[in-house]
């Protein structure tokens, strides 16, 4: 039976195989673009390296606001789970009742 792929990722922004599809592109288009101002292989081979670190550094910040953002709300999910809990801690009688004795229902 083949398995239908999960699309909960694929609306990320930080889809991996997207953002490096993205960044190859946003490289060629920046090299030609330095290669045609400048006229210097050297120049713009270092500052097309330059880009491409800077970029990765905003892929990894991104990367980590999501894993925050997520655990966040991960977080506010059990806690608002424990109050309930909580709440029906406090709805349960304080007397120990047990109903598998005979005469339980005396009082």
């Amino acid at each position: 039976m083949k398995r239908t792929p999960d699309t909960k990722w694929r609306d990320s922004p930080a889809y991996a195989p997207r953002f490096f599809l993205s960044m190859a592109i946003a490289l060629v288009a920046f090299a030609v673009v330095t290669y045609l101002s400048t006229g210097s292989i050297a120049t713009t081979a270092i500052q097309t390296l330059v880009c491409a670190v800077l970029i990765q550094v905003g892929y990894f910040l991104a990367t980590l606001y999501l894993v925050w953002r997520t655990a966040k709300e991960r977080r506010a999910e059990a806690e608002q789970g424990m109050r309930g809990k909580q709440e029906v801690d406090k709805a349960t009688p304080k007397v120990p009742v047990s109903m598998n004795e005979p005469g339980h229902s005396k009082p």
